[in-house]
């Protein structure tokens, strides 16, 4: 019984300590960060092109767009919502991380 017992109680804390750590870097980062970001990357214009092959607030180019489903909602990342481009951001950090944005990636 108390080796059940403890072992339970083990269990649980082991349980509670991975519900109480925090996410990776890598995961994915908060919306106050992809503003910093985007401050960095396009001046906080999310609609922007600037036509040097990169798109939207977070200057993703098409080709990452598409690879990561952005194409479902619009062409280029410039012609969707913050919201959506943040989506496929999250998805490109948990796969590149950071060096995804050679120049503003530090800001996540």
């Amino acid at each position: 019984m108390r080796l059940i017992l403890g072992t339970m109680l083990m269990i649980l804390s082991v349980a509670s300590v991975a519900v109480l750590a925090p996410a990776s870097s890598a995961d994915a980062a908060t919306v106050h960060q992809w503003k910093r970001v985007a401050r960095c990357e396009s001046g906080d214009r999310w609609h922007i092109n600037t036509h040097n092959g990169y798109y939207g607030g977070l200057q993703i180019s098409d080709h990452t767009w598409r690879a990561y489903g952005g194409h479902r909602w619009a062409h280029h990342a410039s012609g969707a919502s913050r919201w959506r481009q943040t989506r496929i951001a999250n998805r490109i950090l948990h796969h590149q991380g950071r060096a995804a944005w050679p120049t503003c990636g530090h800001r996540l």
